[in-house]
């Protein structure tokens, strides 16, 4: 049996960025996570803003040497014709954001939080949530059950949380499925910049993530059959590497991301699909926010049901905001299948 200020379950970057905001203001964090590192999670492109927050959390200058690559902006083809649209620049010449090769990037943020001193069990399954009093008071695991003020959920797709205690999960789309896949070789169209190429029925992502290895994305607006070895066209003639895989994008949040003593980050509170091009931004944003929530709940007695309402409102006007301007970048397209 443990007892702690906060317990995290999920090492993504909602759950680390959480964690080391938490430890930095003085909490005492436990830290669960299933899964070995390193493990597999798709590619992720991040915009040169987000250099304040890795600031914040330590870890620029990490992931500056991680050798991801860069690049200037994106290629982008919606609706018309095909153009490269730039992150931006100032006095000192364009900006370059990073090619995140996600493997690596979570185990920075995670040794990060080691650092601090936040405890980490690894491989741990939380198993249940502890109620008592109607409040969450901490999590039942495969090594022991966990005693927390607060705990934080950051379990991504999965939405633990939200599955243990039934909560209310609002959707605003059909069905929506991304599926992904990488292929190794050489294709010197797709080195300088990723591309997002947008057709009737749905756009396809394309990127170089590593040196001689590519990575696509593609998600469909109505029911679409991939052959099973499917790959873009301009990677054909590569090797492919390993199955095609899928998740689950569909367009939903939770009622209440927050709650009598718990809080949901990234992922595990609202999940949009790629094209919203913000997902490890909102995590990571997300959890350094909640983070702080729990410190002035803890350490400088601030109402927690004033920290519950701003949080919901947080995470609820910032997501019905991304689906409009996903409605009006969909509405660009013909026979867009998008409902709600």
């Amino acid at each position: 049996m443990y007892e702690t200020d906060v317990v995290i379950i999920g090492s993504g970057p909602a759950g680390t960025s959480a964690a080391i905001t938490s430890v930095q203001r003085g909490l005492r964090v436990i830290l669960i996570e299933s899964e070995e590192f390193p493990r597999h999670r798709s590619g992720e492109t991040l915009h040169p803003g987000i250099e304040p927050l890795l600031i914040k959390l330590g870890i620029l200058e990490e992931v500056r040497g991680a050798q991801f690559l860069r690049h200037k902006g994106n290629w982008v083809k919606w609706g018309k014709d095909l153009r490269f649209i730039p992150f931006g620049s100032d006095e000192n010449g364009p900006w370059f954001g990073f090619q995140a090769w996600r493997a690596d990037f979570d185990n920075i943020l995670l040794k990060r939080a080691i650092s601090l001193g936040v405890r980490v069990c690894q491989p741990c399954r939380a198993l249940k949530p502890i109620i008592q009093h109607n409040r969450v008071k901490g999590v039942v695991t495969s090594q022991g059950d966990i005693y927390s003020s607060f705990l934080i959920d950051a379990t991504g797709r999965r939405q633990w949380l939200a599955q243990k205690l039934s909560m209310q999960l609002d959707k605003y789309s059909s069905p929506l499925i991304a599926r992904f896949g990488y292929v190794q070789g050489e294709c010197p169209v797709r080195d300088e910049a990723p591309s997002i190429i947008a057709d009737t029925t749905g756009w396809t992502w394309t990127a170089k993530v590593r040196p001689y290895i590519y990575q696509w994305t593609r998600l469909s607006f109505i029911e679409e059959s991939l052959e099973k070895d499917w790959i873009p066209k301009e990677f054909h003639g590569l090797e492919r590497l390993g199955p095609t895989s899928g998740a689950d994008m569909t367009w939903r949040m939770v009622k209440r991301p927050g709650g009598w003593g718990y809080f949901l980050t990234g992922d595990a509170a609202a999940v949009l699909d790629p094209a919203s091009s913000h997902g490890v931004l909102k995590a990571i944003m997300s959890g350094m926010m909640v983070g702080n929530l729990v410190f002035q709940v803890i350490k400088e007695h601030c109402t927690e049901k004033h920290a519950i309402q701003g949080y919901c409102k947080w995470v609820t006007d910032w997501f019905k905001h991304d689906v409009e301007k996903l409605k009006e970048l969909y509405a660009i397209l013909p026979d867009m299948g998008q409902s709600g």
